[in-house]
């Protein structure tokens, strides 16, 4: 049984030649039945002339090149345009003789090359064609020459004018694709930036104390310990996120939340940061991507503690409101010791890009007496 629905389809993948071809084979069949004799266009006001042999030569000319009309549209134009006058010179004044403005409708819409050349050459054949008629005996007034002309001109405008239509939507589609890659891009680094900066991070900072440790094998054991636990969370966080980049993947993928940062404290405790963590208020029921995004806060302000001020004080806040989540992260520390919190300040841009987008408000600051702190308020009930 035939899908009726797919029909369209089925169609629209067939070459244009195809699909133009029973528009062609129809102009052309009407043409040649008898209730449409004399009843195409009249240039000259010539006398019909009634139909014989040569006439069907004349509409074939006329209307089987719409067949190519869209793909060699120069080709149609001239074959039309000579069938055109080989009938208005004989008298058929076939029905096929509508096929000229199409022509040079689809000429106007699909002709690449030469467009210009084109256009003046066809204005220049009319003249010899006018004067042709009137040495037939046309009682065409010159002004019915001009009107005729001048809707000639219009279909080729109307052409012209959708082919440049079609050109600024192709424009705005590749502008379009072109900004949908580009924050993709930007996108998928700021992912990679915050699930491989901290893992790295932590596990740098720890194998540079273990190189001090070896007389205590007891803390060498452990600090080894934590640099395995954090190569390991960092591979999960790596699968998980080309997961997300998969398009195949399902969408119950489960995006870190405030709910993971005991866990990433406690991943940045074991790496010698001593870490401050409150949480005050509950949930919003829902919150969307404004937890994600307070997650990121919160890891990439450690991050920062770890690679600039290890080993000095860091005080996680973070307080859930009814339609917002605020988050403060604040290091102790010397000015040296601080001097470049954000390093190339990717991670920072990053996230004021990521609070930005859900209509919050981001700072990082430098601390009067030293340190640095980073604050973050995320309105909750953002969807994804």
């Amino acid at each position: 049984m035939i899908d009726l629905r797919r029909v369209p389809d089925r169609w629209r993948r067939y070459d244009v030649t195809v699909r133009d071809l029973p528009f062609a084979l129809l102009l052309a069949v009407a043409s040649l039945l008898p209730a449409f004799h004399g009843q195409g266009t009249q240039v000259g006001d010539l006398p019909t002339r009634p139909f014989d042999a040569l006439a069907v030569a004349v509409i074939a000319l006329q209307a089987l090149p719409l067949a190519v009309r869209r793909r060699w549209p120069a080709v149609c134009l001239v074959l039309v345009s000579l069938g055109f006058v080989g009938d208005q010179l004989l008298g058929y004044h076939a029905f096929a003789g509508t096929a000229l403005p199409i022509a040079l409708l689809s000429a106007g819409a699909y002709l690449e090359r030469h467009r210009r050349a084109a256009a003046v050459l066809l204005s220049a054949a009319y003249l010899p064609l006018a004067v042709a008629l009137h040495r037939l005996g046309a009682t065409e007034p010159v002004e019915g020459f001009v009107v005729f002309y001048l809707a000639l001109v219009l279909a080729w405008g109307i052409g012209s004018w959708l082919r440049s239509t079609r050109a600024a939507e192709a424009e705005r589609r590749h502008r379009v694709a072109e900004a949908t890659r580009t924050a993709e891009r930007t996108r998928i680094a700021r992912e990679l930036h915050d699930v491989v900066t901290h893992h790295v991070t932590a596990m740098v900072v720890q194998a540079e104390a273990a190189r001090y440790l070896t007389a205590a094998p007891a803390r060498l054991d452990e600090t080894l310990s934590a640099i395995t636990d954090t190569g390991r969370r960092a591979i999960t966080d790596l699968r998980h996120l080309l997961d997300l980049l998969n398009p195949d993947h399902g969408t119950d993928a489960r995006m870190p939340s405030v709910g993971d940062l005991p866990g990433l404290v406690e991943q940045t405790r074991r790496a010698g940061q001593p870490v401050e963590f409150t949480e005050q208020g509950r949930p919003a029921e829902s919150t969307g991507s404004a937890e994600m995004a307070a997650y990121r806060v919160v890891q990439e302000a450690l991050t920062n503690a770890l690679k600039y001020a290890h080993g000095s004080r860091t005080v996680v806040q973070v307080q859930h409101g009814a339609r917002e989540i605020t988050v403060e992260v604040s290091t102790d520390g010397s000015e040296s010791r601080t001097a470049s919190p954000g390093g190339s300040g990717r991670g920072l841009a990053g996230l004021r890009e990521r609070v930005d987008v859900l209509g919050g408000e981001f700072s990082a600051d430098r601390q009067p007496g030293g340190g640095f702190v980073v604050r973050a308020r995320i309105p909750a009930g953002s969807r994804s």
